[in-house]
């Protein structure tokens, strides 16, 4: 993959950032997304790629754009594209923090392609490599971390999801005296800063979405972390009701029908294969990771993470926005 594409794709989370912006703070998540879709699927067509989504909105009868096989670009390299156009939607509708675009890319065949179910994660950064095992219960991690780390367990930090079904866990980071980082949504966010060199977090453990913990894999990848997950079925995530048991069954059917086995811990190398990827995450909103859009009307401005994986390279590019000589169709999606 030409390195020349890693500006290339900061354009994409630039353009779906912005789009969701203009939904800061309105109330409405479907709309804040639609836009941030549409925005980032406009772009990703003017890259000279033969690109694919292969983690994406959904499939085709659920998602008109962007969804899973959809083909993007003008022609070119065979990329695999991941993509959360907004990770943290409810965040960016109420205004809160940490809402951010997310797009990954590969060679063909990079990412493990995942159903639209829950995944739990344990994700550490490099000084932590090789120490997790989601076979072990949540303690044993959280000591094997410790002493990889060389820190007592006072001094770990983890970040989770404030969610009910972590709720549990959190109780027992803290029986152990563990800093706990609970926020409301984005764990892809979460996911950069557990592998960030020099940040406060040493770890991620949450049960999110399984397309998401692919992307955070590819991230992992790109950083030289380390990653396991597990899907499980919504009736295991979310509790035994008659809707999450149909639901659950049609995700273990899906699972198969895909090759891959529900409640089986899968490796780093499985979820992401190469660190040949380029990882590109603009704020939406201010978060701890990075600074959100600011506009005026006439001018924005954006921070954008941009991470490739094969250099090992960290850039953050600070962009000034004049958003009267975008493309018209962006233009409709930000003024």
């Amino acid at each position: 993959m030409r390195r020349e594409l890693a500006i290339e794709f900061t354009r994409v989370t630039e353009a779906a950032a912005l789009a969701g912006y203009k939904w800061l703070g309105r109330g409405d998540k479907n709309k804040a997304d639609g836009a941030a879709v549409e925005a980032m699927r406009f772009v990703l067509n003017q890259i000279q790629i033969d690109g694919e989504i292969v983690i994406g909105e959904g499939e085709i009868d659920e998602a008109p754009m962007l969804y899973i096989g959809e083909h993007v670009g003008r022609g070119g390299d065979g990329v695999d594209i991941a993509v959360d156009p907004i990770d943290g939607t409810r965040m960016t509708a109420m205004g809160q923090n940490n809402a951010v675009a997310v797009l990954a890319a590969g060679d063909k065949g990079s990412f493990m392609r995942a159903p639209d179910m829950y995944m739990e994660k344990l994700i550490v950064g490099n000084p932590a490599k090789g120490a997790i095992d989601l076979h072990k219960p949540l303690e044993d991690n959280l000591r094997s971390v410790a002493a990889a780390l060389g820190k007592p367990l006072n001094r770990l930090t983890v970040i989770t999801l404030a969610k009910p079904r972590h709720e549990a866990a959190i109780k027992e980071m803290h029986a152990l005296g563990c800093k706990v980082f609970a926020i409301p949504d984005g764990d892809v966010a979460a996911s950069v800063m557990a592998c960030m060199p020099d940040n406060e977090v040493d770890m991620l453990y949450c049960i999110g979405g399984a397309p998401e913990g692919v992307v955070s894999a590819a991230v992992a990848r790109a950083l030289d972390g380390d990653m396991q997950g597990r899907l499980i079925p919504r009736d295991i995530a979310k509790g035994a009701t008659p809707e999450n048991v149909a639901l659950g069954a049609e995700e273990r059917a899906r699972c198969a029908k895909m090759g891959i086995a529900v409640d089986t811990v899968l490796t780093l190398d499985e979820m992401a294969r190469t660190d040949n990827v380029i990882i590109a995450v603009t704020g939406i909103t201010k978060g701890d990771l990075l600074e959100g859009v600011t506009s005026d009307g006439t001018f924005a401005t954006t921070e954008t993470l941009l991470i490739r994986g094969k250099s090992r390279t960290i850039r953050r590019i600070h962009s000034t926005h004049y958003l009267a000589r975008k493309d018209d169709a962006i233009k409709s999606l930000i003024l």
